[in-house]
């Protein structure tokens, strides 16, 4: 296996510049050593230990911290027990159709509407709680965080961090420090672990690229350590990092309640996120990468795989920054927000804000409280209110 690998994917003309062999690579410097491929293996079982160190963190840390700050579940109705309707849901769609629920309808013997609300109760119940992604976001927080300040210290005093041209001065034999090598290890195995776990996590609007930001990352983190690209690569991590840990204490905070302090650090978030993903990623990093680079070594296919993962990450970025702007725009212009567009929001339906009228008068108690709560958190909502204060005087005659 190792000789077909060597031969057919780990060829040097491949990922190496002209004229370098995997064998000139393979030495110990004084400033440190040259990576290799193999070194990627401990990744695997670091992944498996940020999962572990996850598990053991929700419920130790996450937790009681989600209690000491007030986060609340919502109380759910569930599904009355219909081994029928459950097999259905379970094999077949989680949202059946007009036609499927009437077929339901005649087999089980319910009605069209009872069916109907069986449903939704049913994928209510399969809803994370509030408490599941408090524990998500916190997590992700402290190692972006960790991550961002491990990263920004020992970067702060290399010279590439100042000048990108020396990102390329004497490649590819250019030596990894201790601090740089950990710092690519340990980010290669958190992705690596979001991945595995991509699947129990809470599924969000923007899923499909997640799962391709999360591959392009660890392709680009892998690649980028074979080819020695380890310092333009701690560059990228770095810009990533930065507006990160912003957005997941914004999420923390959203699950608390702490509307305030969630927006405040969610504008700051916007705002290192646009400058930094949108002006430094593309006009220092990418651009250094294409142009730059070519003043020390000539086009390998290397170059063009490394070059297209950044763009795939860039393009990602411009979706997201749409999304940011959307919101921006009906802050300040629409006077209103009609979607969260923050990749916190859910992929399925709003299952939990429909209200089934069953038949009794509890349903109207419901409805009242539903309608209550919308109102107290549209009223809370301090960056909405602080832009359309004026807007809202304005047209209060008419609304009355």
């Amino acid at each position: 296996m190792e000789a077909v690998l060597n031969e057919w994917i780990w060829r040097s003309e491949l990922w190496l510049p002209p004229g370098t062999r995997w064998e000139d690579l393979d030495m110990d410097l004084e400033q440190g050593q040259l990576p290799q491929p193999r070194d990627l293996t401990y990744t695997v079982p670091l992944a498996l230990a940020f999962i572990a160190c996850r598990y053991v963190f929700e419920r130790v840390v996450a937790v009681p911290l989600s209690r000491l700050l007030g986060v609340k579940d919502r109380v759910r109705i569930r599904a009355f027990s219909q081994p029928k309707l459950e097999a259905y849901y379970k094999h077949n769609s989680r949202q059946p159709s007009q036609n499927e629920v009437l077929n339901l309808s005649k087999q089980s013997g319910l009605s069209q509407r009872k069916i109907q609300t069986w449903f939704r109760h049913r994928r209510n119940q399969d809803r994370p709680t509030n408490t599941k992604k408090f524990c998500e976001a916190t997590w992700r927080f402290v190692f972006y965080l960790v991550s961002f300040i491990a990263g920004l210290s020992s970067l702060i005093k290399a010279p590439w961090f100042w000048d990108q041209r020396e990102c390329w001065r004497g490649y590819p034999k250019q030596p990894v420090s201790d601090a740089h090598y950990w710092y690519y290890i340990l980010e290669l195995g958190f992705y690596l672990s979001l991945l595995l776990c991509v699947s129990v996590d809470v599924k969000r609007k923007d899923f499909k690229e997640q799962v391709i930001h999360h591959i392009a990352t660890i392709l680009l983190i892998g690649f980028s350590y074979c080819s020695n690209f380890v310092r333009v690569g701690t560059l990228v991590m770095l810009v990533h990092d930065s507006s990160d840990f912003l957005l997941e204490s914004a999420k923390m905070l959203h699950y608390a309640e702490l509307t305030c302090i969630c927006d405040t650090l969610f504008v700051m978030f916007a705002v290192v996120f646009l400058f930094t993903r949108l002006v430094v990623f593309p006009f220092r990093v990418v651009y250094s990468t294409l142009v730059l680079s070519m003043d020390f070594f000539e086009p390998f296919f290397g170059y063009y795989f490394f070059n297209a993962l950044l763009l795939v990450l860039q393009a990602l970025h411009i979706f997201w920054a749409y999304l940011i702007l959307r919101m921006v725009y009906k802050f300040a212009f629409a006077g209103k927000v009609e979607k969260d567009e923050r990749s916190d929001e859910e992929s399925e339906g709003e299952d939990e804000e429909e209200l089934e009228d069953e038949g009794d008068g509890a349903n109207w108690e419901q409805s009242k409280d539903s309608i209550n709560s919308k109102l107290v958190s549209l009223a809370n909502n301090c960056v909405l209110n602080n832009l359309t204060s004026q807007r809202s005087i304005s047209r209060l005659p008419k609304a009355r």
